[in-house]
């Protein structure tokens, strides 16, 4: 097994003189861009200043899709892009995406009409990579497939078809395949300044937040994929420089899945507000986001607002019997976005484009931001392209769209661990090694001691929090269960990792306090 020790890459700094490329982000987009460089040849190292998937990234609404929404706004281009490489993802990472059934509830003729039309658009532009064709459906099909639905009006709906992930889980597995493609990456790092030579960039300044040890390390292209702190780095490149980006944020709440106790998902397509909503099964919970408002201020840990979460409640109960209810709410979290900074402030961000923006500085500084889960591939493989020109390095045509991510199996388990694809059978030795792995870190969920194990030693989790936001869900699925599961896990990371005490008991009292803000009504 490829070493993904943390403290093995930290010494990896120790080994290269120059770097081809460093990336500085490890979400989505930096992940992607360290793969492809890899992969093409170049020496790369990615730089994360918290945890992986920590902030844009491991907050999406878990869906690898086309986007039916920019559809509806006439993106033919973005959709059609982002269905093809919905495909490739599906292809390369099959343990981690899976087909998913929407069900639009319509209640005109207008409107299922619309729709329909829509989608078979969608199906066309989607062609030999579709997930399945959609289908109109009666009343009593829509009733069947979503029993908990409101059927007063209803004339029937649309079924069609997209994929559904585990956003963090993904990113972690693009971590894992970067290191076994020889890469270097490193979670709790920090890029504290950029390095300069005849006003050309040549490197970083970096900060190992763990030792606090101070790097200088040289490269000969920087690639900025920090998402929404994009426009930090572009100041320390240019001070006062404009904002690229603004940011919006997206809530979303999690529910029992016994509000929606159906496979197939619920997809509201016009809020109050002219957005989309929706309600998913997922992790064997219900998660229903999501929200559009814009945010001055980035932060790596968003507050859901108060508005958000009523806007939430206020639409879906609207299409339930029996509507949730504030108090049914499990877990809360949101999310920021980088959305292209618009050239005039509306105080609206539902308009901006959804789509990557890509530009190298003077410096040589490369840049790349927006976008979504789904094209993440893509978006690399451009910025690579750009890299390659600033560098002045061979050509070297993209390989990413062969190369299966780390985990990669085809095999259809019906145990929760079967998200790990080929390490399912790795951690499931661990329990038979040692009984006492087996036992579940809570009784209502199915998540063992030999999952936080794994997560310490094989996929750079060094926190409370890294392990039970990210590398298991629980704090996104349920923040209380987080909160009474966390001093057993706070024992085992410190064992595994020589911890003292003081340590544990500093990491329970900043877990128990991010934990509550996922919890409603406790500001």
């Amino acid at each position: 097994m490829v070493n993904f020790k943390r403290e093995f890459h930290v010494n990896k700094l120790k080994d290269v003189d120059v770097w081809d490329v460093i990336i500085i982000g490890g979400g989505a987009t930096g992940l992607g861009v360290a793969l492809d460089a890899i992969s093409r040849g170049q020496t790369a190292l990615l730089l994360e200043q918290s945890d992986f998937a920590k902030a844009t990234s491991g907050r999406s609404t878990k869906l690898i899709h086309g986007g039916v929404r920019y559809l509806a706004q006439g993106n033919i281009k973005l959709v059609y892009t982002a269905l093809h490489e919905r495909e490739i993802l599906l292809r390369n990472a099959p343990h981690l995406i899976k087909r998913q059934s929407f069900i639009i509830p319509c209640f005109n003729v207008f409107s299922k009409l619309k729709y329909f039309i829509g989608l078979k658009l969608y199906d066309l532009l989607s062609g030999s990579f579709s997930f399945g064709k959609s289908k109109s459906l009666n009343a009593k099909q829509v009733k069947q497939l979503l029993p908990e639905i409101n059927s007063k009006k209803l004339i029937g709906g649309i079924e069609y078809f997209d994929g559904q992930f585990d956003d963090s889980r993904l990113a972690i597995n693009l971590a894992q395949t970067c290191a076994e493609k020889g890469g270097t990456v490193i979670n709790y790092c920090k890029v504290t300044g950029l390095k300069k030579r005849n006003d050309k960039i040549c490197g970083v300044s970096v900060l190992d937040i763990e030792s606090n040890q101070q790097y200088y390390l040289k490269s000969k292209v920087v690639v900025n994929a920090t998402g929404v702190f994009v426009d930090d780095i572009l100041r320390m490149d240019k001070p006062g420089r404009k904002p690229l980006i603004k940011s919006s944020q997206g809530t979303h709440i999690v529910l029992p899945k016994s509000f929606l106790n159906s496979s197939s998902a619920l997809m509201i397509p016009k809020t109050s507000d002219g957005r989309v909503l929706f309600a998913i099964p997922w992790h064997d919970h219900l998660l229903v986001g999501t929200t559009d408002t814009p945010i001055e201020d980035n932060t790596l840990e968003p507050k859901a607002l108060k508005k958000e979460i009523n806007f939430i409640l206020e639409t879906i109960k609207q299409y339930w019997i029996l509507p949730p209810e504030e108090k049914n709410i499990l877990s809360v979290f949101a999310g920021l976005r980088p959305l292209a900074a618009p050239q005039k402030d509306s105080g609206s961000t539902k308009e901006i484009s959804r789509d990557h923006k890509l530009m190298i500085s003077d410096s040589g500084l490369v840049t790349i931001t927006g976008g979504k889960w789904t094209t993440y591939r893509k978006m690399a493989e451009k910025t690579i392209d750009a890299v390659i020109k600033v560098g002045n390095f061979k050509p070297v045509v993209c390989r990413t769209k062969n190369i299966k991510i780390h985990g990669y199996s085809n095999s259809e388990s019906a145990n929760h661990l079967s998200i790990y694809g080929s390490d399912e059978e790795k951690i499931q030795q661990l329990i038979n090694d040692n009984f006492s792995f087996g036992k579940k870190l809570i009784e209502r969920l199915p998540y063992t001691v030999a999952e936080v194990v794994w997560g310490v030693r094989n996929e750079m989790a060094r926190t409370i929090e890294d392990v039970l936001a990210r590398r298991i869900r629980i704090l996104f699925l349920d923040a209380r269960a987080a909160i009474e599961a966390a001093p057993e896990v706070a024992d085992i990371i410190a064992g595994e990792l020589n911890y003292n005490k003081d340590w544990k008991t500093t990491q329970l009292n900043e877990f128990t306090i991010l934990a509550k803000r996922y919890l409603v009504g406790t500001d």
